[in-house]
């Protein structure tokens, strides 16, 4: 909504639209593109706090309903010829209905996901197309009562992704190579819908408004929506910059032509031309951006390459295959624990029994049965060699303490009053999980004053093993943008 609002600015400076065009036109490029960020934070290898990037993936994938609502919203206002006097107590109601029917029922839905998945597992390859045909019903199930089916599917997939659920494996892959396709067709329905020969007129303003969507737009909505929170310039900065427009745009740049709206077709050529811009330039320059500010994490791991199935009905095991890694701590002679049950190896196309396979080698395929919470521990067993620069000091901090010493030594050393007289009774490793909100993650950070406490490692448990401490802090975005 604030993208929109200020976007709606530029739009009347740029193509002389009035208000409510530009913010329909605001509505139609405000939406970010969930599958185009997390496509090329992952091809570039960009690793960054999981707080900034579970942040960008709530965004990209809240926003979707939020700019559906207002495209149609306001093109049935300007259809209408009603103009700000469509946007009444009738408008708000409605969407408070779309927003909380949206949210009650994918809840719901996702709940009925993963009870029907898993009391269905006769066949594991239908379990893709049982939870396709089950999102299907959430989604039209939820449109047809009134409420937004799009948050309702949104919502049940975030619930049934985070459960225990038949074919899990299965059915991420069959459904991530249908988002493939759905935008691919997109993207080609797009491009036969644009008529080239009609961009000249409107390729200066429309560029124009692509910037100030990039550079004034969204960097200041940004930052207004992130004031409450604990996020560093840098941070916000990076936020702002990911917010790349594309599959939801497409869709909704067709709108104001359905919608027979006069200037249908100018609203359609320049999203056209916003969503290009938008690509091209963040699209190349996330990783650039990423470096520039500082918020690539060292990985915890070098590569690995993983595959885990589940095993029928409430087994608490699961078979996991490991390619063997050039380096990983398993060549070097580390042993597989006792709690792994290693059945199988595959080397040079022939397979045999881990007993008589010897000393494994690299590109071996190994078959381990093992229990859901010890997985990640034989991830790092795996993994290929981190290189010695990836422990970057300017990241982790200049040296350690230990996450068991008392609080209370931060507050001698870099106090007094750094700490609350409760904070200053906990260790150092429950302070900075207390700050983090319960749970702290690999790469938090934590400040107190002029000290920035660092999560650096993190046990098969989650407890933090390892805190690391700067002296130059990062100051909070809450004075300037």
């Amino acid at each position: 909504l604030l993208t929109a609002s200020i976007f709606a600015v530029g739009a009347m400076l740029f193509l002389g639209f009035s208000w409510l065009e530009g913010l329909l036109l605001g509505s139609i490029v405000g939406s970010t593109d969930a599958a185009a960020v997390f496509f090329l934070l992952r091809i570039g290898g960009i690793n960054i706090r999981d707080h900034v990037r579970s942040t960008l993936e709530v965004e990209s994938g809240t926003n979707d309903p939020m700019a559906i609502f207002l495209t149609i919203g306001l093109v049935e206002v300007l259809a209408s010829g009603e103009g700000f006097a469509g946007l009444d107590a009738d408008f708000l109601m409605l969407f408070v209905k779309q927003m909380s029917l949206g949210l009650l029922f994918g809840f719901l839905g996702g709940m009925m996901i993963v009870w029907t998945l898993n009391r269905f597992t006769s066949d594991r390859s239908l379990a893709p197309i049982f939870a396709l045909a089950l999102a299907l019903l959430v989604f039209s199930f939820t449109g047809a009562i009134g409420g937004s089916g799009f948050l309702a599917v949104y919502v049940a997939g975030i619930y049934a992704g985070n459960r225990r659920m038949f074919a899990r494996e299965s059915i991420a892959r069959f459904h991530e190579g249908l988002t493939w396709l759905a935008q691919i067709i997109m993207f080609i329905v797009f491009g036969l819908l644009a008529t080239p020969s009609q961009f000249p007129s409107i390729l200066l303003p429309a560029v124009a408004l692509a910037l100030f969507l990039v550079f004034v737009a969204r960097p200041l909505a940004v930052w207004l929506s992130l004031l409450p929170f604990e996020f560093t310039q840098q941070e916000t900065g990076f936020v702002a910059w990911v917010g790349l427009r594309g599959a939801v745009s497409v869709l909704l740049a067709i709108m104001p032509l359905i919608g027979g709206l006069e200037n249908g077709l100018l609203f359609f050529n320049t999203a056209f031309i916003i969503v290009m811009v938008s690509l091209l330039l963040q699209g190349w320059t996330i990783k650039p951006v990423a470096e520039k500010l500082g918020l690539i994490v060292p990985p915890r791991m070098g590569e690995i390459d993983k595959i885990a199935l589940d095993l029928p009905g409430k087994s608490t095991h699961e078979l996991v295959s490991y390619r063997v890694m050039k380096d990983s701590p398993v060549l070097r002679g580390e042993r597989i624990p006792r709690w792994a049950m290693p059945s199988l190896v595959i080397r040079d196309g022939k397979s045999m029994r881990y007993q008589y396979a010897g000393r494994l080698q690299e590109g071996d395929q190994i078959y381990l049965f093992v229990t859901t919470p010890y997985i990640r521990l034989l991830d790092r067993l795996f993994a290929s060699r981190i290189p010695v620069e990836a422990d970057d000091e300017d990241f982790f901090g200049i040296f350690t303490v230990s996450p068991s010493r008392p609080a209370t030594e931060l507050d001698a050393a870099y106090g007094p009053g750094l700490l609350s007289a409760a904070e200053q009774a906990m260790t150092i490793a429950e302070l900075v999980t207390q700050r983090s909100g319960g749970k702290a993650e690999y790469a938090d950070r934590v400040r107190f004053g002029s000290v920035v406490l660092i999560v650096r490692d993190l046990d098969g448990q989650d407890a933090i093993r390892s805190v690391g401490i700067s002296l130059e802090p990062v100051e909070p975005a809450t004075n300037l943008p």
